[in-house]
């Protein structure tokens, strides 16, 4: 992940300046709430907007509600694209009920960019840097600056069944391709289980994909929406040829274009199960069904030979609403959510993964993952590529999806066609 913050915008000095004006403006606002919480004022609710999960973060809203605040939790919509359509929606109207969110990494630098992130301050900001992976600060931060607080980061490797590996000649214990993987499910009547619905998760595959093959999807972010498109390059290709090779092959799933990391997950439990890449939380995802015994973990495959793979980097920051009257309360909320022993406590839970070392010593952790998967886990992280770091993500994203979809009509020419449609959609010359 090193290397990755010098392509940071500089579009957004203007803004952050009046950030910290509204800081400044507000200090008398924060100044007077903290003051009625220590006069024993129990009464001030924090609202934290959460994505969906099995309920972790109700429980961590509980466990760290105080006697000057009490937590609760408003859950987001499933499909992330929607989650940030209800937040923009909201924040964009000056809306002050909000005072957290769980923030999607590839939409903190749009939300930083449109002021609705409040400053953390500066001692909050050392102690989240000091406890959390470089991978987890780099998707945190915007203008070098950090703008939301690593709550937990989540990262994808290659799950296979291990009966079904047994049939075959590849060699698991050594890095593998997605060419040799989706090969040993074609020829042995397995299915590999992918994210490639029309939805912000396909677009996650692809950049996996351009990132191992050593590209970038575009460079020169700092040039806003005049950044220089590199989809239509070698690396395009290498990416293009692994989504055809698959959606042209039998081990491609009968769902392959609706697919979503919960159908993976069916598709890789059913008896044609072989590979899938998918994130942390599968491990604990079959229960007491007897696939869980049958489950083998390996690193994210490579886009091509001798080129390290770049596993997907996912993961959520916690916000603050610039627009909040309790920001005072607000992030003493997010250093307490965010502790590593927090971290840990909702990994147990969710099975996302911390976004520090600290959270992963966790006994409870090592007892039902294992320190070799642990470790996987961490490496993956370390070694993840986030998706571009962009205020106009969305847009490259949807630009994406618009042209590599559906799975089956991708070929050699789609990157071209992709590279076109996505510099018209940056012009804002072309609606998405």
């Amino acid at each position: 992940m090193t290397g990755r913050r010098d392509g940071r915008t500089r579009l957004g000095h203007r803004a952050r300046r009046g950030r910290r004006g509204f800081a400044t403006a507000a200090a008398v606002v924060l100044l007077s709430s903290a003051l009625a919480a220590c006069g024993g004022d129990s009464g001030t609710e924090l609202i934290w907007y959460t994505n969906p999960d099995t309920g972790g973060q109700a429980k961590l809203a509980e466990k760290c509600s105080t006697d000057d605040y009490t937590i609760t939790t408003q859950v987001l919509p499933q499909d992330a694209s929607q989650q940030r359509i209800q937040l923009v929606r909201r924040l964009a109207a000056g809306d002050t009920e909000i005072d957290l969110m769980s923030l999607d990494p590839p939409f903190t630098a749009e939300f930083a960019e449109a002021g609705y992130l409040a400053d953390i301050p500066d001692g909050l900001e050392q102690k989240l840097t000091d406890q959390s992976f470089e991978g987890a600060v780099d998707a945190a931060t915007w203008e070098d600056q950090m703008v939301v607080a690593p709550f937990w980061s989540n990262t994808q490797v290659l799950w296979y069944r291990k009966s079904f590996v047994e049939k075959t000649d590849l060699d698991v214990s050594q890095p593998v391709t997605w060419e040799q993987v989706i090969r040993a499910a074609d020829e042995n009547g397995g299915k590999v289980a992918v994210q490639a619905n029309k939805y912000e998760g396909y677009a996650v595959w692809i950049n996996a994909l351009f990132e191992g093959a050593g590209g970038r999807l575009v460079e020169d972010v700092e040039q806003g929406a005049d950044a220089t498109v590199t989809v239509d390059s070698p690396a395009g290709e290498d990416a293009a040829r692994v989504v055809e090779q698959l959606a042209s092959s039998k081990a491609a799933p009968a769902d392959l274009s609706v697919s979503n990391e919960g159908t993976a997950v069916a598709t890789f439990g059913s008896d044609a199960g072989a590979f899938m890449v998918n994130w942390t939380f599968v491990w604990t995802a079959y229960g007491d069904d007897p696939v869980s015994k049958d489950i083998g973990f390996t690193r994210y495959p490579r886009t091509v030979e001798g080129e390290e793979s770049a596993p997907p980097y996912g993961g959520i920051g916690l916000g603050v609403n610039a627009a909040t009257e309790s920001r005072s309360e607000a992030m003493s909320a997010v250093e307490c959510i965010t502790s590593p022993e927090n971290q840990a406590f909702y990994a147990n839970d969710s099975g996302n993964m911390p976004a520090s070392a600290a959270g992963y010593d966790d006994p409870k952790l090592r007892e039902t993952y294992g320190q070799d998967l642990l470790d996987l886990f961490q490496q993956s992280v370390e070694a993840a590529a986030p998706r571009t770091v962009s205020p106009y993500w969305s847009d490259i994203s949807l630009s994406l999806q618009s042209t590599w979809h559906p799975p089956s009509s991708v070929d050699g020419q789609t990157p071209g066609q992709s590279a076109d449609f996505m510099s018209q959609a940056l012009q804002a010359e072309r609606l998405l």
